[in-house]
């Protein structure tokens, strides 16, 4: 079976949020979810999102659906690790865009993967139900030139 990989570009991240890892992330296996890394990156995307004010609802003048996703897993992490996660925008289309996640943990001074993430973002008009452009503001916003 071929793993998923994920690429990330050249640049510098969009941005570097921290989340920390609470205890209802954690499964039986005493390590973070595969369920509960999902919602990390879930909420790593409001951060970005949040940081240009803008939410999933209200978006640059559109909403956004998650269509996909993929994680590619590389470490554990723990109850009470920080998560550093870098997040890059990138595979822009008239309606959609990627957004991927690189998430780390420092644990003695080392910083250690903990997962590549891929997210296939569409650009939704909830009013009509029907997909919608990526705007220019949006664009430039997610490409750090707003």
């Amino acid at each position: 079976m071929a793993r998923v990989k994920i690429k990330f570009p050249e640049e510098k991240p969009l941005i570097t949020v921290s989340i920390p890892v609470r205890i209802s992330d954690i499964n039986y296996g005493g390590h973070v979810g595969n369920d509960s890394l999902l919602t990390i990156i879930h909420e790593a995307r409001m951060m970005l999102l949040g940081s240009g004010g803008h939410t999933e609802m209200k978006a640059a003048g559109t909403s956004l659906i998650m269509a996909d996703v993929m994680i590619a897993y590389k470490g554990e992490a723990f109850y009470n690790d920080i998560l550093d996660i870098d997040i890059y925008a990138e595979e822009f289309t008239n309606a959609s865009f990627s957004l991927l996640y690189k998430l780390t943990t420092a644990r003695n001074g080392i910083s250690l993967p903990v997962a590549d993430c891929k997210t296939g973002m569409v650009c939704y008009n909830y009013d009509i139900k029907k997909i919608d452009a990526v705007t220019a503001d949006l664009k430039l916003f997610l490409t750090g030139k707003l």
